[in-house]
């Protein structure tokens, strides 16, 4: 079991959807297992999705943040600033059961709520990583390390899988995600876009440039200070990926081989930024087999995916047929489910 981060440096490729829908699965499979998800994005959107969706889940987000003492990702960062250098030992107080806000998720599926407020504090973090203490980023970077052993200590647990949704943008709670992570999934879309982004990715968080000489990332530097290691490469995600027809998937497949050779590079002068799986498994001898291990597709399920996550119902108990949003009906269609719930089991299956 491990803590995974799902993280791109480019918006728009479906990351939170995918946070919740393998964060499900995952629990749906794994019935004696207790599952966190951490919500690192200000924008909430796997936290909307998990509570219930655009309307019940979003209530439930303003009701939760409205509170008093706010039991969000945002509450627990106010505890560490006034704590910066000490871990306060209070993370177990920032999580909720996501089954009794949402019936539709697995009853041992947790949440550690997102939170706008990530946005105004992001400043107070980064000061607190300087002046302070010599090892003070070091201590800094290790508080959403500090709130996943809080919980588990409170669950009893000295291992447990979490999933980690982050923000597009590098920023410090992006950097305290990282941190946190031992393996790293990216998602991406069928764009020339997406491959900038991995490549971006590459380079902030292994030091892994294009151009000789080029500036290292504040974060890559202070790892190798600190020798922290940044999270294992799990896989790279084409997610949510749409074929219309033969000329778009010969576009959409040069892209995505574009995409492949980017990281296969990067495996080939450096396999140690590589998580090899499923345990027991020999490392990849060709490309054919890199793809295998590290590559995964997950195609667009079109309006059943909007009703999934809009509805907060996991794709895997999404049922066909006619559904209520906002007050319209809209028919959910067999086959559409059919074109992602196998995607969605299958890549559950290789996650430990």
């Amino acid at each position: 079991m491990a803590v995974y981060a799902i993280w791109n440096n480019k918006g728009g490729v479906g990351k939170s959807y995918l946070t919740f829908q393998i964060a499900s699965e995952y629990a749906k499979t794994h019935p004696n297992a207790k599952v966190l998800v951490v919500d690192l994005c200000p924008q909430a959107n796997a936290s909307s999705m998990l509570l219930g969706g655009i309307i019940k889940g979003e209530q439930s987000l303003v009701a939760i943040a409205s509170k008093p003492r706010r039991r969000t990702i945002a509450g627990y960062v106010d505890e560490r600033i006034r704590s910066p250098y000490v871990s306060p030992k209070v993370g177990a107080k920032f999580f909720l059961k996501v089954s009794e806000y949402n019936d539709q998720v697995p009853g041992n599926l947790f949440l550690v709520v997102g939170d706008e407020g990530l946005e105004v504090q992001a400043s107070r973090v980064s000061n607190a990583t300087n002046p302070g203490p010599t090892d003070a980023w070091r201590i800094v970077h290790s508080w959403i390390s500090d709130l996943i052993a809080d919980i588990r200590h409170s669950w009893n647990v000295t291992d447990s899988t979490v999933f980690i949704d982050c923000n597009p943008s590098f920023s410090v709670y992006t950097e305290l995600a990282m941190s946190a992570s031992d393996r790293l999934i990216i998602p991406f879309s069928a764009d020339g876009s997406s491959k900038r982004a991995v490549r971006a990715v590459l380079a902030l968080l292994y030091g892994d440039t294009r151009v000789q000489g080029a500036e290292q990332s504040e974060f890559y530097l202070n790892s190798q200070k600190f020798r922290m290691s940044a999270p294992k490469i799990y896989n790279y995600v084409g997610n949510r990926l749409t074929q219309m027809n033969l000329a778009a998937a010969n576009a959409f497949k040069t892209v995505v081989d574009e995409i492949g050779k980017e990281i296969w590079s990067v495996w080939q002068s450096n396999p140690n930024q590589f998580a090899i799986h499923p345990a027991g498994q020999p490392a990849p001898r060709s490309r054919a087999e890199f793809r295998r291990m590290f590559q995964v597709e997950i195609n667009d399920a079109n309006t059943a995916s909007v009703v999934s996550g809009a509805l907060g119902f996991p794709i895997s108990s999404l049922a066909a047929g006619t559904k209520t949003l906002a007050g319209k009906r809209i028919m959910v269609n067999q086959s559409q489910l059919d074109r992602q719930k196998p995607n969605i089991r299958q890549f559950v299956q290789t996650i430990d």
